[in-house]
């Protein structure tokens, strides 16, 4: 397996399904989980839901077969830091592993989009929802948020809005704190439900 190779990655536990992985994070609390949306007995979503409200300090990495899996948004929404294709490099996946165990998020920007912008047709009121939360932000923290909704890393906001990244980081640490969401997948998740980035804007 290709995370053994790695000195600062151990594979500590594996799953035969959701079920199964619920009782392996509480027992094992690994630092992250590589989480399949489709198992048996519970799948992805029911899971991350499960370790999210369980309050484990594990963090939840879905892994999908498809780039249009309609669970992914409920899984991100359950609480999961990010998702990835299967067939995502070798490299790409072990940065995520970190990068997510560090904190961070993870997201495919192509794939979120397109997720979104699917869940927004399939939710037409969703564009007409427009959470009081985001009256707290200040019109450049919205700004970032739509950067970051577009998929933008922070070095790339930075140039886009020419300022430093660590002043863009200081922007999406306030604005995550405002919305009262864990990190910036989530903040993505409810600029678009809110409507304040539009499929294909």
């Amino acid at each position: 397996m290709v995370l053994g190779a790695e000195e600062d990655i151990d594979v500590i536990g594996e799953a035969g399904d959701g079920v199964e992985a619920i009782e392996l994070a509480r027992k094992l609390q690994p630092d992250v989980i590589l989480m399949d949306i489709r198992m048996p007995r519970k799948d992805g979503v029911a899971a991350t839901a499960d370790i999210t409200e369980a309050n484990l300090p594990v963090r939840v990495l879905i892994l999908t077969t498809f780039d249009l899996d309609e669970y992914v948004v409920g899984a991100l929404r359950a609480g999961a830091a990010g998702f990835l294709c299967k067939d995502v490099p070798s490299e790409d996946l072990v940065e995520a592993i970190r990068t997510v165990a560090n904190g961070g998020a993870v997201v495919a920007p192509r794939i979120l989009t397109t997720l979104l912008g699917r869940f927004a047709e399939h939710d037409p009121t969703s564009a007409t929802k427009s959470p009081e939360t985001l009256n707290n932000l200040t019109n450049r923290e919205r700004e970032v948020l739509m950067l970051v909704a577009k998929g933008l890393t922070n070095s790339e906001i930075a140039a886009e809005l020419v300022v430093g990244e660590t002043t863009v980081k200081t922007h999406v640490g306030n604005l995550l704190a405002k919305l009262g969401v864990r990190d910036r997948v989530q903040a993505v998740v409810l600029a678009y439900e809110s409507g304040l980035v539009q499929p294909g804007a």
